[in-house]
């Protein structure tokens, strides 16, 4: 189904006092047929306002476009929709994939072909076995803290609870850049609860993925918000770049040192992030518990509820 945004300037009066004034904010709309002062309305209601005297619209247009998570604006259901979708979140892993520059590329070669097992099975009967050599950051993968720490967890010391079914709370930024910056703040992030949630940020940087363009100028998160979704109560966060941290800053990990030492998980090169409503989904990125390991590869998912 189709959905509406609204794009205007804005002047609010309140009535003890004071105002506040916006330009170029964009709204979700429930439906294309909403009138001027619903619209108010629905402004006051998504900033949390009160004692609102007087809104005023100014440049008002209504627009088709997809929602972005406006408070108050749910998301029309469709009758004919399954009662559960799964999105796959991942990268598909393959020989020769160039996940991170100047990282190695996985190898696949085979242990026992086909051909071969024939002479040890059961006429009709054959398995194929093979070796996959690769770097634990290849293709999308789970960060844990001993990536950072050698006396943080381990890929096997997790907590599935802290990996499966979460809540995600997703953060649709792909029309934020417009070349002078760079960096996700804090307080791009602040209308947002994330308390015990998988912030997702979704950049639409992974169009990219697998091209040198992916290797140079990518979205990251900023070690001031990194420090925010903390002490906000972040579970998770993931990121459809090249890395959560800024890698052409030199040496320096703000994101990763803060988020790691404070047991949040980091989930990079995610992809199909588009496809996630702001708010609604379950995320899952479990990785394989491997003893003395700090990244692996995850099959990444997002449930979505009809």
């Amino acid at each position: 189904m189709p959905e509406y945004r609204a794009h205007f300037d804005f002047d609010i009066s309140f009535a003890n006092g004071g105002g506040l004034a916006g330009t170029g904010f964009r709204l979700d709309l429930p439906t294309g047929d909403v009138s001027e002062d619903e619209i108010a309305r629905l402004l006051v209601a998504h900033l949390g306002l009160a004692l609102v005297d007087e809104v005023a619209l100014r440049g008002l247009r209504v627009v088709e476009e997809p929602h972005r998570g406006s408070r108050g604006v749910e998301k029309a259901a469709d009758a004919e929709a399954p009662s559960r979708r799964i999105i796959d979140l991942s990268h598909t892993i393959r020989a020769g994939l160039v996940t991170y520059p100047g990282l190695p590329a996985p190898t696949i070669t085979p242990h026992l072909t086909r051909e071969d097992s024939r002479a040890r099975y059961a006429p009709g009967t054959e398995f194929a076995m093979d070796v996959i050599h690769m770097i634990g950051n290849t293709g999308t993968y789970l960060d844990s803290p001993f990536h950072r720490y050698a006396d943080g967890r381990d890929l096997a010391g997790l907590d599935l609870s802290s990996l499966v079914g979460l809540r995600a709370e997703v953060f649709h930024l792909e029309d934020a850049w417009d070349g002078s910056r760079r960096g996700i703040r804090s307080a791009t992030l602040a209308d947002h609860d994330v308390r015990g949630a998988a912030v997702l940020l979704h950049t639409g940087w992974d169009r990219w993925f697998g091209r040198p363009e992916y290797g140079a100028g990518a979205p990251f998160l900023t070690g001031e918000a990194a420090q925010w979704l903390i002490d906000a109560g972040a579970v998770l966060v993931g990121i459809d770049s090249l890395n959560i941290d800024d890698t052409e800053s030199g040496g320096e990990r703000p994101a990763h040192s803060l988020l790691l030492d404070a047991g949040v998980h980091v989930v990079e090169h995610l992809t199909r992030l588009e496809e996630l409503p702001p708010r609604g989904a379950r995320f899952t990125a479990a990785p394989p518990a491997v003893e003395g390991f700090g990244t692996f590869p995850v099959r990444a998912f997002a449930e979505i509820p009809a």
